[in-house]
């Protein structure tokens, strides 16, 4: 047993082989520090893949550092190591042929571990090139971030959900139902609207618009963690926008912001060619095309690519699964 056991990489990404890596060091460690290596350009930032260390090693310590040295230099690595840590750690864990020299100049002693990959044959370079094919050798938390996301949009009443639920039950994946209809149901509890042509007139604040929108992603990225491999998401944050422009006479910067930092693969918008159905809590009637027509103009001006959906709800899911294997090239999870 070691007093402070040490791993280094870029974990670019993290995976079960550097799972197996850190569980080995803390296995035999009383402490294990874990110093992540990154570079501001690579695609995942190093802030995030240490955010994701820290989640599924919540007992080590995980140090985020630029990097200076080039892989060659086992020396220079080990007086920044010392330098960093304050001290030179008893055993460095790794899985590479560098552990040897590293630990050298370390003055420690080096664990190798698991070098030919029999144990977790996976590399961050094979998971870069294709996560999905890697899904077994990835945790949840890094599962949510690789997820291919679809989101299905449009104005009142125009079978987002219906088509949400069947995209679901055909791949056999997580959806993710709207919030915001939810909070109206709350919102508006006791009162029914009985008139298509009746409009929501009770206040509203930028500030539950915010609250819609945070909460729709933060139970999107939750299901994220648990689908495989797909999710499908009925609205979103960009739309949530589009309502408070709609209650509050602007686009708000607050709910952009959110809606900025979400990637989709793919958005499916449904056109407002199918008959109204009042529930209670709708807006009502008139205005659901100047709402759908606003939902495609928006669209149209930003990067993810999108479709819109009409006719019947057979030729609906017909053309959105077409669109889904096809255009995303993406095989039925199951």
């Amino acid at each position: 047993m070691y007093n402070n056991g040490f791993v280094v990489g870029k974990f670019y990404p993290p995976h079960r082989g550097h799972k197996h890596l850190i569980d080995t060091a803390q296995a035999n460690s009383r402490h294990v520090t874990v110093m992540l290596v990154g570079r501001p350009e690579e695609t995942i930032p190093p802030t995030l893949r240490a955010q994701w260390l820290r989640e599924i090693h919540p007992d080590v310590t995980v140090i985020e550092v630029d990097d200076v040295h080039g892989d060659d230099d086992s020396q220079g690595w080990a007086e920044f190591t010392i330098q960093t840590l304050g001290y030179a750690p008893d055993a460095v864990f790794s899985s590479e042929n560098y552990g040897e020299t590293f630990s050298y100049f370390l003055g420690c002693a080096h664990v190798m571990v698991d070098h030919a990959r029999g144990t977790v044959p996976c590399s961050g370079t094979a998971v870069r090139r294709d996560p999905l094919e890697c899904w077994d050798y990835l945790e949840p938390c890094i599962r949510a971030h690789f997820v291919k996301r679809v989101c299905v949009l449009g104005a009142e009443s125009t079978g987002t959900t219906t088509l949400s639920k069947a995209l679901a039950e055909h791949y056999g994946v997580h959806w993710v139902a709207e919030y915001g209809r939810e909070y109206c149901e709350e919102k508006f509890a006791g009162r029914v609207i009985t008139d298509d042509t009746a409009e929501i007139e009770d206040d509203w604040t930028t500030e539950e618009f915010v609250l819609i929108a945070q909460t729709q992603c933060e139970r999107e990225d939750a299901a994220a963690c648990e689908t495989n491999k797909l999710l499908i998401c009925d609205t979103n944050a960009f739309a949530t926008n589009l309502w408070h422009e709609r209650y509050m006479g602007a686009l708000s910067p607050e709910v952009e912001a959110i809606a900025a930092q979400r990637h989709y693969d793919l958005i499916l918008l449904t056109a407002d060619d199918i008959p109204f159905v009042q529930d209670g809590t709708r807006d009502g009637r008139h205005i659901r095309h100047a709402m759908h027509e606003r939902f495609a103009e928006l669209l149209a001006a930003q990067a993810t690519p999108y479709a819109i959906l009409s006719g019947p709800h057979e030729d609906r899911l017909r053309e959105a699964v077409c669109l889904m294997d096809s255009v995303m090239k993406f095989a039925n999870p199951q």
